[in-house]
């Protein structure tokens, strides 16, 4: 599987913005639609709870054989055998987590420079994660990429390179010029009454964008 996953449109959860949806009920739905990659992200809660909705939610993905990348918890990651990790720059270091989950698991690693973006490609990373690209209510501490920036990183790299921050069925069609590989959304498909039909929308959108 990890030589060929599909970056196209990379659902990343959120709880506090689903509206009258369970998560997993919000994923699967999310995936009828066209999420190609699910990352579950979950902050200050307990391990045994993170533990217990990741393995909720991979059985989601796993019936329909998406990947499920786990943010920064390479403890969870391994105990539910998820699909791979991602993490932060103030996370692991993507090198010794690249040792820690063993070669054939996906890595992924959230970058905003040409530096970052290289260190990361060298230290093992299967794809980056670049942004934010537009302000974003869902991760406030993000620093601010332009697309010219994501355009530069994605020349500097020959891994993956999805696009995060704000993105929507608006904007979308901006990132067209960055020839990148898949854009990364929360809020524009689990803040809508119908995850489905909005994830249909920014699969239609991902088509436009991606290369």
């Amino acid at each position: 599987m990890k030589n060929n996953v599909n970056y196209k449109l990379y659902l990343v959860t959120d709880r506090d913005i689903l509206k009258n949806n369970d998560l997993s009920k919000a994923v699967e739905q999310a995936i009828l639609g066209g999420v190609t990659l699910v990352q579950l992200r979950e902050k200050d809660i307990s391990t045994r709870e993170f533990y217990n909705i990741a393995l909720n939610i991979k059985r989601i993905t796993d019936i329909y054989d998406i990947p499920l990348i786990i943010n920064d918890r390479l403890d969870i990651a391994l105990s539910i055998d998820a699909a791979g990790l991602h993490v932060g720059q103030k996370d692991m270091p993507a090198d010794i987590a690249r040792k820690l989950i063993g070669k054939d698991k996906i890595l992924g690693v959230s970058v905003c420079s040409v530096d970052e973006a290289r260190k990361a490609e060298k230290d093992g990373a299967d794809y980056i994660g670049v942004g934010a690209i537009f302000p974003t209510s869902t991760k406030k501490d993000a620093d601010a990429v332009s697309i010219e920036r994501l355009k530069e990183i994605k020349e500097s790299v020959s891994i993956p390179v999805v696009a995060i921050g704000g993105i929507n069925e608006n904007n979308a069609v901006l990132l067209k010029p960055a020839k990148i590989d898949g854009i990364a959304v929360v809020s524009c498909i689990l803040g809508k009454d119908n995850i489905k039909q909005a994830a249909k929308i920014m699969s239609e959108c991902a088509d436009n964008v991606i290369y």
